[in-house]
C-alpha cells in the first residue's frame, strides 16, 4: 500500500496556502489550507514551502559504466534526488560510450533500480564521440530506453556536413541533438576564458567566438533542415545575442545556461584552484549580466545543472593538468534561486518553467515530469523553504565527488522534500534511507 502525505499549508508556485494530498502515485486532492484530512496520512508541515513540479536536468554526467570511481548512477541520481531532481538525463561519455542500444538501455536499467530519480539516457551522435560517422541513432531511439536527446557532450560535431546529417536523421523519431558548441582549433590547448585575466595569470586562452562560431553555424543548419537544436551550456553575450536572433527567424533552437555561469566569473581562475576549471569556461561579470537577462527574457529556455564530478585526484592537481568540471545537482536549486529569484528577475513559477517543463518538454518527456501541480496529475514534486540558508560544505554532499565550486558559500534555499510518482525520495531535507534510520 501506498503513503499516503498531506503537504500541509504549501504554496503551489510560491502562490496562496493550500493543503496537497498525495495518493496513489498523483496529486489526489488540493484543499483549502488545514482542511484536508490526515487519517492514515503522513503530515508535511510545509507553511512557508513552495511546491514545484520536480526538478528535470537535461544534462547529467553520471559516469558509469566506465568512472564508477568518480560517480555512479546510484549516486549521482541520490544526489538528483537530493537536489529536488525527479528525473535527469544522463551524458553519453561514459566508458563504453553510450553510441549503441546495449549501452543506453544498461543506463536506462540501472536508473530504474537505483530508484531515486527517472534516468533518461542520451545517446552520442557519433561513434565514440569521435566525430567521424553517426552512431546508431534509431537503434537508440527504438530500444528500451527510448532516447530522444543526442550529443556528443565534452567534444563538438565540429564537422558541418555530420552535424547536418544527425539533424536530418533525429527528424524521424522527432529527436534533438544537444551541441557541445567549441570550435577545436580555436580552443586547442585552452584552459580558461580568453580575457584579462587569462593574460595576466599565463593560462592559455579560450575565446568567446570559439563557441559563438558553432552555434550561428548550427541554427542555419537546423533551419535549412526543419530540425530541432538545443545548444549545450551556452555562456557567453554573444551567444545570447545569436540565439535570440535565430528565435526571431522562427528556428527551432532551444538552450541552456548552468548555475556556475550564472554566479562565476574568470576572476576565479587566478586562484589557480582547478575546482573552478570547466568547460565552457567561467567568463566574464558581463557575460554572466548577459545569461541572467536571456534566462529572464525567455532566450534561454532552461537551466541545466552539467554535473560533472570527478575523483579527487582528477581536479586535486596543477590547473593544466585537472580535468574539466563541477558539480551541481544539489546546489543548482540555491543558486537560481540566489540569482534570479531573490533578485527579482523570474517568479517560482519561472522557476518551474526553466527547470522542470521547458527541460521535459525539451527531452519528450512531458507526459510525467514537467507537469502541472494539479488533481490527477503525477505527484512528482519537489518541496522547498525558501527561507532557509545554508553553507555548502564540498565532503557533506550525498554525490561521491566533492568537486563543488560553492564549498564554504552560503546559499539560500533547502529542498525538504522530493517525490517520485508520491513516494518520497528525500524528507527533511535528507534521503529517505538516512530518514528511516533515525
Amino acid at each position: 500500500m501506498s503513503t499516503i502525505y498531506v503537504l500541509r499549508e504549501v504554496r503551489p508556485l510560491g502562490g496562496e496556502p493550500v493543503d496537497v494530498v498525495l495518493r496513489d502515485g498523483v496529486v489526489a486532492e488540493i484543499a483549502a489550507p488545514g482542511t484536508a484530512a490526515t487519517d492514515g496520512a503522513t503530515v508535511v508541515e510545509a507553511a512557508g514551502h513552495v511546491l514545484l513540479p520536480g526538478l528535470v536536468d537535461l544534462h547529467t554526467h553520471l559516469r558509469e559504466p566506465g568512472r564508477e570511481d568518480a560517480e555512479t548512477v546510484e549516486s549521482g541520481t541520490r544526489a538528483a534526488a537530493a537536489g529536488g531532481f525527479t528525473a535527469v538525463h544522463a551524458m553519453a561519455n561514459t566508458s563504453p560510450v553510450a553510441d549503441t542500444a546495449g549501452v543506453v538501455e544498461q543506463v536506462w536499467r540501472l536508473g530504474q533500480e537505483s530508484g531515486w530519480v527517472d534516468v533518461h539516457p542520451v545517446g552520442a551522435v557519433t561513434v565514440g564521440l569521435d566525430g567521424e560517422r553517426l552512431a546508431e541513432l534509431g537503434a537508440m531511439a527504438d530500444s528500451a530506453a527510448r532516447v530522444r536527446v543526442f550529443s556528443d557532450d565534452g567534444r563538438c560535431v565540429h564537422d558541418p556536413v555530420l552535424m547536418r546529417r544527425a539533424l536530418e536523421y533525429v527528424k524521424a523519431f522527432d529527436g534533438v541533438v544537444a551541441q557541445h558548441a567549441q570550435e577545436p582549433r580555436l580552443t586547442e590547448g585552452a584552459q580558461m576564458n580568453e580575457g584579462v585575466v587569462s593574460a595576466a595569470i599565463g593560462l592559455t586562452g579560450w575565446p568567446a567566438v570559439a563557441e559563438e562560431a558553432i552555434i550561428a553555424r548550427d541554427v542555419l543548419l537546423a533551419e535549412h533542415v526543419g530540425s530541432r537544436l538545443h545548444v549545450c551550456h551556452l555562456s557567453t553575450a554573444g551567444s545570447v545575442e545569436i540565439v535570440r536572433w535565430a528565435k526571431a527567424r522562427g528556428i527551432d533552437v532551444t538552450a541552456e545556461v548552468t548555475p556556475h555561469h550564472l554566479i562565476l566569473t574568470d576572476e576565479l581562475a587566478r586562484t589557480y584552484d582547478a575546482t573552478y576549471k570547466v568547460n565552457p569556461p567561467l567568463r566574464t561579470a558581463a557575460d554572466v549580466e548577459a545569461v541572467r537577462a536571456g534566462l529572464a527574457d525567455g532566450t534561454i529556455d532552461i537551466v541545466a545543472t552539467d554535473h560533472a564530478p570527478h575523483a579527487r585526484e582528477d581536479k586535486d592537481c596543477e590547473w593544466p593538468a585537472a580535468a574539466f568540471g563541477m558539480t551541481g545537482l544539489e546546489t543548482a536549486l540555491s543558486v537560481v534561486q540566489a540569482t534570479m529569484v531573490d533578485s527579482g528577475r523570474l517568479t517560482w513559477a519561472d522557476v518551474a518553467r526553466v527547470m522542470s517543463a521547458n527541460p521535459a518538454r525539451i527531452g519528450r518527456v512531458e507526459a510525467q515530469h514537467g507537469r502541472p501541480i494539479e488533481v490527477g496529475e503525477p505527484a512528482n514534486l519537489t518541496l522547498v523553504d525558501p527561507a532557509a540558508r545554508r553553507t555548502v560544505v564540498g565532503a557533506e554532499q550525498v554525490t561521491a565527488s566533492a568537486n563543488t565550486p560553492f564549498a564554504g558559500h552560503e546559499l539560500p534555499g533547502r529542498v525538504v522534500a522530493t517525490f517520485l510518482r508520491g513516494r518520497a525520495t528525500v524528507l527533511d531535507g535528507a534521503p529517505v534511507e538516512a530518514v528511516d534510520a533515525r
